[in-house]
């Protein structure tokens, strides 16, 4: 049976989806999330997901398929991918994982708990800069897929404490890097990562954040408050929605939300640039104005 795995990854407003919905045009693939907001449902113009004419042209999977109240462990992701995966693979098709949240691709890539340690200062910002997008609760379940006696010790509010659990777990079973860890033996990996000039990317993510307000994302994040879902939860605090519920409390303006959203997603990008750059079997693909999307499939077939 046929067992090959695309996956396109990137940072945020590479062009992930429109790149994936091309090459599943073009192999008659069907598509995997792996963004952990696009999980969520009601959650679609701040999350960016792919438009209802790409999905009516080509399957998608694991998009709006979980309340916002609720919040998607590492463990759960990897037991919903690699089952929509294999699914795929038996029906003759090619599964195309889009997306990228750094801890989901590690639970597909790898045979292993969730993930790499690299060096303590460099792990700890990330499980820091986690914790700020996803809150200790997520913290807490990620660690409870590691290390389930040390949660049951740990008060879920505690991120301080969970995130230093975590990182005494990572390095008690001695994994510096990911090279130390097998790849997941299932599957034939191609894996691809979107990267374009700096400063075009930093352009892209301004005039999305923009675009996304003005397609009604003020509107969007109303109406998830109205009907109960609380600005705690981890999904409401994802990019783009807690700078708009910070617009809708009054603490700044509708441009400084913008100049929020735009600038937090910059940083995103960046943390995503170095995450990916810890695979060295990932293929970089870089984009220049003026390609087409078509050009850029064809690079990634014939890679």
């Amino acid at each position: 049976m046929n067992n090959v795995v695309y996956i396109i990854s990137g940072p945020t407003a590479s062009g992930k989806s429109l790149i994936a919905y091309y090459l599943a045009k073009r192999i008659d693939g069907e598509i995997v999330n792996c963004d952990s907001i696009q999980l969520y449902k009601y959650m679609d113009i701040g999350s960016a997901k792919p438009s209802e004419k790409a999905m009516s042209e080509v399957k998608h999977h694991l998009y709006s398929i979980e309340d916002p109240s609720q919040n998607m462990t590492v463990a759960e992701y990897r037991k919903l991918a690699i089952g929509t995966i294999n699914e795929i693979l038996s029906r003759g098709k090619t599964p195309i994982v889009c997306g990228g949240t750094g801890l989901y691709l590690n639970a597909i890539l790898y045979d292993m708990d969730f993930g790499a340690v690299p060096d303590d200062e460099e792990r700890r910002q990330e499980l820091e800069h986690l914790a700020e997008e996803r809150g200790s609760f997520y913290m807490h379940e990620y660690l409870q897929g590691l290390d389930p006696e040390a949660a049951a010790r740990i008060h879920p509010n505690n991120t301080r404490k969970i995130i230093r659990a975590i990182e005494a777990y990572e390095y008690g079973k001695g994994i510096k890097n990911l090279s130390d860890c097998p790849l997941n033996p299932d599957y034939d990996f191609r894996f691809f990562a979107l990267t374009m000039e700096r400063e075009w990317l930093y352009d892209r993510i301004n005039r999305r954040a923009s675009r996304l307000i003005s397609e009604g994302l003020v509107d969007e994040v109303s109406g998830l408050l109205e009907m109960g879902y609380s600005p705690d939860l981890p999904s409401m605090k994802g990019i783009g929605y807690k700078e708009i519920i910070g617009f809708l409390r009054g603490e700044y303006d509708l441009f400084d939300a913008k100049e929020l959203i735009m600038r937090n997603t910059r940083h995103y990008a960046k943390r995503q640039y170095t995450w990916l750059k810890r695979y060295d079997f990932v293929k970089w693909i870089e984009i220049t104005k003026g390609e087409t999307v078509g050009g850029v499939v064809d690079r990634i077939l014939n890679s």
